[in-house]
């Protein structure tokens, strides 16, 4: 956020309280789950989805103390789902840290992961409020369904452009359209406020997977892993589905059933890579936010004047030129 200072001093101002609010429901989680679950919650992260949630319940008037739980427990939701997902991608490595599963065991951090899932359910049902527990729930099934969608379309060498679109949906945008909805929900505002709010946060987590992909491409980044490190790890990302794109099926077949196996060799990497970047297939990707950005605006533009509102923007403003 180095390039929207207000933003960043918002975002200084309320991450003690949402550390705390973090810290006091992972203290509660049994010991041989805490962890695990410090694990992956200590290893940094941005943040995003209690920060979303508070913006938008600010905006829709409803600020301070009541709201920390609810953002808290979106965090603890989204370190469930990294858990799980980096078990699915047999991923080494998170945050630039040794991946949760590869430290304490497979079963052992699936387990962790339902416990958080567990927790959250347990802090959004103290609300006593049934909209509440839904949005959530929807998301969680959402977020299943994204990571099943994954599992049966990456392995197939014509994956489209429109299928993957349909994947980081789930695995991204539903839970960030979740966070700003919840805002929204807890605030108590009108049906088409709720509405503004899930199109905001669909569209801005699209955004921002789409951002994520040709960032991963980019040198020099803080992303907490190498550059390619998505490739490496054997995941197809916008960027790699233009290079498959441009290769006969054949070629295609062969570079992405070796990448799923991470047999490609350091030169195979390499030249990969250099040809995305020389190619700007990693700018496309990037470029391809910004229909999602569009939207994202026009469904904040129907929210009241606030602070909060005009923080928003500079968070999409933010996506569009993240370079971390």
């Amino acid at each position: 956020m180095q390039t929207q200072p207000e933003l960043q001093e918002y975002f200084q101002s309320v991450l003690p309280d949402i550390e705390s609010s973090i810290r006091e429901h992972l203290n509660s989680l049994n010991s041989h789950v805490f962890p695990v679950a410090s694990h992956v919650l200590d290893s940094g992260g941005k943040r995003l989805r209690p920060l979303l949630c508070l913006l938008v319940a600010g905006a829709m008037g409803q600020r301070g103390s009541p709201v920390y739980p609810l953002a808290s427990s979106l965090e603890l939701v989204h370190s469930a789902t990294l858990l799980h997902d980096d078990i699915l991608d047999n991923s080494e490595l998170r945050r630039g840290r040794q991946a949760a599963h590869l430290v304490f065991g497979m079963k052992e951090t699936i387990l962790a992961g339902d416990a958080l899932l567990a927790r959250a359910n347990k802090i959004i049902s103290g609300y006593g409020n049934t909209d509440l527990v839904s949005c959530i729930s929807e998301a969680i099934s959402s977020t299943v369904s994204g990571e099943i969608l994954e599992i049966q379309k990456m392995c197939q060498p014509n994956l489209s452009r429109a299928e993957y679109l349909e994947i980081i949906k789930g695995k991204t945008g539903y839970l960030i359209q979740a966070s700003c909805e919840s805002g929204a929900i807890l605030a108590g505002n009108s049906a088409a406020e709720r509405e503004a709010a899930r199109e905001l946060g669909l569209n801005l987590g699209v955004a921002f997977q789409l951002v994520d992909d040709a960032l991963d491409y980019t040198p020099a980044t803080d992303l907490g892993k190498p550059m390619g490190g998505d490739l490496r790890e054997g995941k197809i990302t916008m960027p790699l589905i233009h290079f498959l794109q441009e290769l006969d099926s054949e070629q295609q077949k062969s570079f992405l059933a070796r990448a799923k196996d991470k047999e490609l060799s350091e030169e195979e990497l390499d030249r990969a890579m250099r040809r995305i970047r020389s190619s700007g297939l990693h700018l496309r990707a990037k470029e391809e936010a910004e229909p999602y950005l569009r939207t994202a605006h026009k469904a904040l533009d129907t929210l009241p004047e606030s602070r909060e509102k005009s923080l928003l923007a500079r968070m999409l403003e933010y996506i569009r030129y993240r370079e971390n």
